[in-house]
């Protein structure tokens, strides 16, 4: 038995795409040939994984929105990559997949209570998708901090995987797993990844040459200093987003064929999984995480609330974006929170189950009539049923995606604000109240330096498009004609 091991992570992950008011995918010009940048990225990288078995032999997760859209966009893909967690089942006891935050927001930057549901929706949709709950799961732009962990804890998860910059403790045994202790008294393994072996194959693919070079040259080097046995080895794990291997890198996805099917075992390592390997050799030392930390912003959490020379350019605009956010967010939670008491609900409790109406898998009313130990009438079934849907909206303005580029301006801000707009109408429909008018008072803050946009006149220019019933393109409303995207 080799005393050596190699795990490679891929985190598949897309950002949601569909319009937030007509929940359709539209065609995306940068895209081309394609209609859109998923169905590129699925020709690129998804389909030609899948079809050389390449899942079978990683840990991997795919993201909620990744998946629903694969499920009826390529549904051959996609049931390749749940018959391949299900293939390593049955072959060595434990699924290979992770589970990931449902909206990808940065969990440390969430309140609790969203955290919770984050969480909770993240699970259900694994749970649903590939027939079992997850041990592992997936941190988006693994931002950790202990109130994080203590979340996935409580919810059953096993483990979660960090970046060697993000820990401090003794690495001896490479990757480990590692205890880390929590406030509550609980515990969670972690995962330590190779930051620079995972960079230089995420961003410099190319200069590796092939995965024979990439065996023979760089995995000798990778032995570790500690001690060792067959009952106590040591493990390597690279983890990057699995793009990576067919689209950041083109002939990435041969490149890890030749790398988990032959060459790696051909140089002595032994190629694994992550909960396989828990399972296997579980913690024996611990660690302490750096809190409020993250994979790819050096300051932090900066890049996804205050901003950060992360980012080119200037991202001033990010903090009154998201205070904006923050303050909306906290408006519809009191609205919402009302009307549930006013019925005696547990309006978070609610939300938290609400996952079963969104993936289709009960109808709303009979639900809802589950939840409620008296009858109700169609219009107030209806009134709360639109508050549960403000509620998910009002969950999606926080995917991590609208913070994480240098301009206002793009389609993932313009996301942001039209989730916002969806959950003001929505909750206007339902109880008369509404919110939009400081909303907009707080988008005047955040400003685009490059094309002098406010936030707020992206708001006026969905919701005077909105009024007049003019379909609404989010992805170019109140952007001035010459930064359109070229056909």
């Amino acid at each position: 038995m080799s005393d050596r091991y190699l795990c490679i992570h891929g985190h598949f992950y897309q950002p949601p795409r569909e319009d937030p008011f007509t929940g359709e995918t539209g065609v995306e010009i940068g895209a081309a040939p394609y209609r859109n940048w998923n169905e590129r990225i699925t020709a690129e990288c998804y389909r030609p994984n899948a079809r050389l078995r390449n899942f079978e032999q990683i840990s991997f997760n795919v993201g909620p929105t990744l998946a629903a859209w694969l499920e009826i966009g390529d549904p051959d893909t996609y049931r390749r990559i749940i018959a391949a967690d299900r293939w390593h089942q049955t072959v060595y006891g434990v699924g290979n997949a992770l589970a990931q935050g449902y909206h990808h927001a940065i969990l440390p930057l969430a309140s609790e209570r969203d955290r919770r549901t984050e969480v909770a929706w993240g699970i259900y949709d694994f749970t649903l998708r590939f027939g079992h709950g997850p041990h592992g799961f997936w941190l988006p732009e693994m931002a950790v901090d202990l109130p994080t962990l203590e979340t996935l804890a409580h919810q059953g998860i096993r483990f979660t995987i960090l970046s060697d910059e993000q820990v401090e403790g003794d690495l001896d045994r490479g990757a480990g797993p590692y205890w880390v202790r929590l406030p509550s008294g609980r515990r969670i393994a972690v995962f330590v990844r190779h930051r620079d072996l995972s960079n230089l194959i995420s961003f410099d693919l190319g200069r590796l040459g092939t995965a024979t070079d990439f065996a023979r040259r760089h995995l000798p080097s990778l032995n570790g200093t500690g001690p060792r046995s067959p009952n106590r080895p040591y493990l390597v794990l690279i983890a990057t987003d699995g793009e990576t291997f067919g689209h950041h890198q083109m002939g990435g996805a041969g490149f890890l064929d030749w790398l988990v099917h032959r060459e790696a075992e051909a140089a002595g390592w032994s190629v694994t999984t992550l909960a396989r390997f828990l399972r296997d050799f579980p913690p024996d030392s611990e660690v302490t995480i750096i809190e409020r930390t993250s994979w790819s912003c050096v300051h932090g959490l900066a890049r996804w609330s205050t901003g950060c020379t992360c980012t080119p350019g200037d991202s001033s605009w990010k903090q009154p974006l998201r205070q904006a956010l923050n303050r909306l967010a906290h408006a519809l939670d009191e609205v919402y929170a009302q009307a549930m008491a006013g019925y005696g609900l547990d309006p978070w409790g609610l939300r938290n189950d609400y996952i079963r109406v969104i993936l289709g898998r009960v109808r709303p009313h009979a639900w809802l009539q589950r939840h409620i130990p008296f009858a109700l009438t169609r219009d107030d079934e209806d009134r709360l049923l639109t508050l549960l849907e403000a509620q998910r909206h009002r969950l999606a303005m926080f995917t991590s995606c609208a913070f994480f580029f240098e301009e206002l301006t793009r389609v993932e801000p313009r996301y942001a604000i039209a989730n916002a707009i969806r959950a003001i109408e929505l909750t206007q429909e339902a109880t008369g109240e509404d919110l939009g008018p400081a909303f907009r008072q707080d988008l005047e803050q955040s400003r685009s330096r490059r094309t002098g946009v406010t936030g707020a006149d992206l708001f006026d220019a969905m919701v005077v498009a909105r009024a007049a019933n003019v379909p609404v393109n989010f992805r170019t409303a109140g952007l001035p004609r010459a930064f359109h995207p070229s056909p």
